[in-house]
């Protein structure tokens, strides 16, 4: 049961010695099958292949911005974000050293030890890898160490991949916001998902398990991520 104020009204659970959480700045953090660094302008060149070639405009299309029309404009686009203060954006190396994937802590709500995973572009080659869930994990893992409380992943309610993405990794559906966006000239539902604090420790034992070297010989799982959550 809540707590009870003194006129008999149900509160939250107090915190004590509760403070802000730090800025989620990120170094570089390296795993089996990936690492995460920061981004920074001179990515632009290394990721524009992987991201922005001719077949790829699918790739953006749930994304707040459409594919760049060249090279000088995805400069552009990665200046942005690599300038930015409101956000931090991270490159995803797969096992290679290849560049080929972004991600960005959104919505850093340091007060209320909340932050947002979002705009995440993977390239074809980092799709459905080792490397992505690798990378999701090590994203998450720093946000808790950190001592927030709230991991959140929101996407277009239309985007079944995303969805299916954060189930798999042990998000919650928390319900739809409906007509929450307008973006690119049209009306967007927005799926929100999260993972908080408490969820966690079991979260992560069961992403340690499934990126085990006995789960992954040559990167080809031998059991499901969800299997090691039953």
């Amino acid at each position: 049961m809540s707590p009870a104020n003194e006129f008999g009204q149900p509160i939250g659970d107090a915190l004590p010695g509760w403070v802000p959480c730090p800025f989620p700045d990120v170094m570089v953090m390296a795993g089996r099958w990936c690492r995460v660094e920061p981004l920074l302008q001179h990515h632009a060149d290394e990721l524009y292949a992987e991201l922005a070639g001719e077949d790829d405009a699918s790739l953006w299309t749930w994304l707040g911005v459409d594919m760049p029309a060249d090279r000088a404009a995805f400069i552009d686009f990665i200046d942005e974000m690599a300038l930015a203060t409101d956000r931090v954006t991270v490159v995803i190396r797969d096992a290679d050293g290849v560049a080929c994937g972004l991600a960005n802590y959104l919505r850093i709500d340091q007060a209320s030890g909340s932050v947002e995973i979002g705009g995440i572009l993977l390239g074809r080659r980092l799709q459905r890898t080792a490397a992505a869930t690798e990378a999701m994990y090590l994203l998450a893992r720093h946000v808790f160490t950190l001592g927030y409380r709230r991991y959140e992943w929101k996407c277009d309610a239309l985007n079944a991949a995303s969805r299916a993405a954060a189930e798999r990794l042990g998000f919650t559906y928390e319900g739809t916001f409906r007509k929450a966006v307008v973006y690119k000239g049209r009306s967007r539902d927005t799926a929100w998902f999260s993972i908080i604090d408490d969820e966690w420790p079991s979260r992560a034992a069961a992403l340690d398990a499934w990126l085990a070297p006995a789960n992954l010989p040559d990167g080809v799982q031998q059991r499901s991520l969800a299997s090691f959550r039953s």
